[in-house]
């Protein structure tokens, strides 16, 4: 039975998921040139789907991201051609034929300019369309490159909709210390494929990515929330060392020790709404009624979290 997947209307509200999808098989088949090139094509394919990637982390056999999607807007004819030309800087010449006629086109609206514009629209502040281009590109890339054909992905990609706010901070850093938990890394900063590690480097779109959950802590709680969380790691993980956690407490952290040891790691991929009692009872009644009557699952209490870890309704995004 494939998982139900739960989206906020864009036209209604913006709205934040962790996004996560793994290769067939599980197969290790991402290497350090194969995880560059995704990376690569996530900043690009969130510019041009409208999308703000909160962070992200790049592992050998599946990603993970955290991407705020904004409400609908209106784009203008010239900001659709912007971005798809950045999206495709090098076109054939049959397709910059093609683009230079849409371009002519739209000068009065004709069916060509409408039909084009409609295209690039479908494709913007949509989740589904973000991680469906996404996943399309890397393995036409992919195949392409090792000379091999067939399926990339395992299956359609999971999605977590998360609350601003104190979900929002702590599923980022659940995020950022994935490298760590799987003993790729001893600290989440040495990490060069994930959010974290980009922002440390001074990449300034990660940097505004995770200015969305630094908050008034700043980059220093957000490290020591991060390093917090790997205190505790679920049985085969690595864990933060002592030395390492006491040294970022020392170095200026502002949580206390009860706080970072709550993580249920466990609720950051296996829910599908994450956030306040409020919240998830709120979205999830709503999602509901706007298809079919179905009770709502069970909610689980996290330390002031809620979680709704499955729903029984056909929500397919």
């Amino acid at each position: 039975m494939r998982r139900p997947r739960v989206k906020v209307d864009a036209e209604e509200e913006e709205a934040y998921y962790h996004c996560m999808s793994r290769t067939a098989g599980g197969e290790w088949l991402l290497g350090e040139r194969e995880k560059e090139v995704l990376r690569v094509q996530i900043w690009k394919l969130a510019e041009y789907c409208g999308l703000e990637v909160v962070t992200y982390a790049l592992m050998s056999n599946h990603y993970h991201v955290l991407v705020r999607v904004p409400q609908r807007r209106e784009v203008t004819d010239k900001e659709l051609l912007g971005r798809y030309r950045a999206l495709h800087p090098k076109l054939k010449e049959v397709q910059e034929l093609a683009l230079k006629a849409v371009e002519a086109d739209m000068a009065r609206n004709g069916e060509v300019a409408r039909a084009w514009r409609e295209k690039q629209l479908r494709q913007m502040f949509d989740v589904s369309q973000f991680n469906k281009l996404l996943k399309m590109r890397f393995s036409i890339w992919y195949n392409k490159t090792h000379k091999r054909y067939g399926t990339l992905w395992s299956e359609r990609f999971k999605s977590v909709l998360v609350q601003s706010g104190d979900a929002l901070t702590k599923m980022a850093a659940y995020i950022d210390g994935n490298a760590m938990r799987a003993n790729i890394v001893q600290d989440p900063k040495d990490y060069r494929f994930c959010g974290y590690g980009e922002a440390v480097a001074g990449h300034q779109k990660a940097r505004r990515g995770l200015h969305q959950v630094v908050g008034g802590d700043g980059m220093e709680g957000y490290r020591c929330l991060v390093v917090g969380m790997l205190s505790e790691a679920r049985e085969g993980k690595a864990q933060a060392t002592p030395e390492l956690f006491e040294e970022v407490l020392r170095s200026g952290g502002k949580l206390t020790l009860s706080e970072v040891l709550k993580c249920r790691i466990r609720y950051f991929t296996d829910g599908v709404i994450l956030g306040s009692k409020e919240y998830v009872e709120r979205t999830g009644s709503r999602i509901v009624s706007n298809r079919q009557a179905q009770p709502l699952a069970p909610i689980t209490d996290w330390g002031g979290l809620h979680v709704l870890s499955r729903m029984r309704s056909n929500l397919w995004g």
